[in-house]
């Protein structure tokens, strides 16, 4: 028996809207939408993330830069290169 195409229990449909000309580009160049939205949303979300790691993290990090700056590298004397 043969199912009618549905979405996987995991995936949601939604609706986009998206520019004219963007869309009737990516249909001539045979682009699947859905996975080009899903990439993009990926990226953006790992671009969020990203930032909002570093705002979170922005004293440890300039404490550790202001470390350095202060005492140098730690081990720095075991270096061989």
């Amino acid at each position: 028996m043969v199912r009618p195409h549905s979405a996987s229990p995991t995936r949601r449909p939604t609706n986009v809207t998206l520019p004219s000309q963007l869309l009737e580009e990516a249909k001539s160049l045979d682009l699947n939408i859905s996975q080009a939205c899903e990439q993009g949303v990926k990226s953006a979300i790992a671009s969020i993330r990203a930032q909002q790691w570093l705002a979170e993290n922005r004293s440890s990090l300039e404490a550790s830069r202001q470390y350095v700056e202060e005492n140098g590298l730690p081990l720095a004397d075991y270096k061989n290169f």
